[in-house]
């Protein structure tokens, strides 16, 4: 297969797709230490039921923003 030569060159992705990606990546891992870092302390304070839900669910969005926010800042500083 002839290989082209017509100087067409691919791009990647712009700053602003990296640190979406970053954001998404860093959300994706607070959401599960969240979920393990929440879930634990909430079952050794005897929290149960609709509270355990609750209480784990914050931990997990708190969790994913913040980290999700520190990497994609990380990612737009490598920019």
């Amino acid at each position: 297969m002839p290989i082209s030569t017509s100087g067409s060159y691919t791009q990647g992705p712009s700053c602003f797709d990296r640190m979406k990606m970053g954001f998404g990546i860093g959300f994706c891992v607070g959401l599960a230490s969240g979920a393990l870092f929440g879930g634990f302390s909430a079952l050794r304070y005897g929290i149960r039921g609709r509270e355990l839900i609750q209480s784990v669910g914050k931990m997990m969005i708190q969790g994913g923003g913040t980290f999700g926010t520190f990497m994609a800042i990380g990612t737009g500083i490598r920019c």
